[in-house]
């Protein structure tokens, strides 16, 4: 059953950047039907996380106090419903508004995630059951495009938001009705399984409990908010910006743009789904769960920032920007589920959504700075490369971070899990 809940978090994950990338596959028909210069387009990526990086947090508090299930649903018609909405946006300042109140409806859903998988999974299979429903992100990333694209040029682009937000609307009513906050809870779930569950964490004889206050400012959630940063500013860059890159730089047509595109989100998928195995894998073996997440990220991030700042040198090579950035997508996903699994192995059961929106919420302001950013490096630059270069600079400052300050110290965490 547990894998079963997986699995829907795992559609919603891919429902999720089916939802966000389609306005940047479709952003060339929009920003012309609209009248916006490139700057405006960058303020619109970015409005999104205006409200998406705030309810991080929010979100995570809310799973904690009113349980993970609610709240993912709530979450759910929220951002369906403006994803919806975009279809009647009618200029500039109607677009900002629309997708600032979509980016609330999204912002509770990874913390939450993350509270559902803390509920439900031993410790040793933590990283896999995040990758695993994580992994939905990049192949709704792959999907969006050609499926966006054919509704766009068929019938409009309004009317391919209208369909991804009942798809949302049909999910929620389903995660309803099959799932509970944790095992215990569930009907189908056996009196001797509920025993097996009520055992997944096993409590300290008179833990030290933590207040929230003191995870906020540990070196360990901070370092990890630094990479999750670095992570973010690079994802972020390829999902709102590599489609117009693809089209001004490499003049691709709409159709292929978004087959090209479609690419490094395919590989993206095999990466995060397989980087919680790896580290699952790393843990049974050494016994050590925060160097098992560390030596993970750490490596792959530095090894995504290295692809991506190359990629930015390709203005006359299709197909070496696009391995570049495939294999920079590839690395990056492999540590996705990681910041997660970090905050698992490091924060009370108590504190895991409150904690874990916090480390969202710093990643995803650069949501709100990189968009934008880039936006105004292209149009005053007239070139690309400089972005390309910023977003792998800030991914090593990231990776510099999780290996000097991540560390294993007993007292952070009062739980021992399975």
């Amino acid at each position: 059953m547990r894998w079963f809940v997986v699995f829907m978090m795992f559609l919603a994950s891919m429902m999720n950047y089916m939802d966000r990338s389609a306005l940047s596959v479709a952003a060339p028909l929009i920003m012309k039907d609209l009248g916006l210069n490139l700057a405006q387009r960058g303020m619109v990526f970015s409005s999104f996380f205006l409200g998406y990086a705030l309810f991080n947090f929010i979100g995570g508090v809310l799973a904690d106090k009113y349980g993970p299930r609610a709240t993912f649903a709530a979450a759910m018609g929220l951002w369906s419903g403006f994803c919806a909405l975009t279809a009647g946006a009618f200029n500039f300042l109607s677009l900002m508004v629309i997708r600032i109140f979509f980016g609330m409806g999204e912002g509770p859903c990874s913390s939450t995630a993350n509270k559902m998988v803390y509920n439900w999974f031993p410790r040793r299979e933590a990283a896999s059951a995040v990758g695993v429903l994580s992994a939905g992100t990049p192949l709704g990333g792959a999907v969006s495009g050609p499926v966006v694209i054919f509704l766009a040029i068929t019938f409009g682009w309004r009317l391919s938001f209208v369909c991804i937000g009942i798809l949302g609307i049909v999910w929620m009513l389903a995660w309803l009705k099959f799932t509970t906050d944790k095992p215990e809870g569930h009907p189908k779930i056996g009196e001797t399984e509920q025993t097996l569950s009520n055992n997944l964490s096993v409590e300290i004889k008179n833990p030290d409990k933590k207040k929230i206050a003191y995870y906020l400012r540990h070196p360990t959630v901070l370092a990890t908010a630094l990479a999750f940063f670095g992570y973010n500013y690079t994802l972020f860059f390829f999902l709102t910006w590599f489609p117009t890159y693809l089209t001004d730089v490499h003049h691709l047509s709409l159709k292929s743009m978004s087959l090209v595109n479609s690419i490094p989100w395919i590989l993206g998928f095999i990466g995060l789904a397989a980087g919680g195995f790896i580290s699952d894998s790393i843990f049974k073996m050494t016994g050590n769960a925060l160097f098992s997440r560390k030596i993970v990220l750490s490596v792959c991030l530095a090894a995504a920032a290295l692809c991506v700042a190359l990629a930015g040198t390709m203005s006359n090579n299709l197909p070496g920007a696009v391995a570049l950035m495939s294999t920079s997508i590839f690395f990056l996903y492999l540590t996705g589920s990681i910041y997660w699994a970090i905050i698992q192995d490091s924060v009370q059961g108590e504190s895991i959504g409150s904690v874990g929106g916090f480390v969202h919420f710093l990643a995803n302001t650069s949501g709100v700075i990189g968009p934008a950013l880039t936006g105004f490096i292209v149009q005053t630059s007239g070139s690309y490369y400089a972005a390309f270069v910023l977003a792998g600079g800030i991914s090593i400052l990231g990776s510099a971070g999780v290996a000097l300050f991540v560390k294993d110290e007993p007292p952070i965490c009062a739980e021992a899990r399975g």
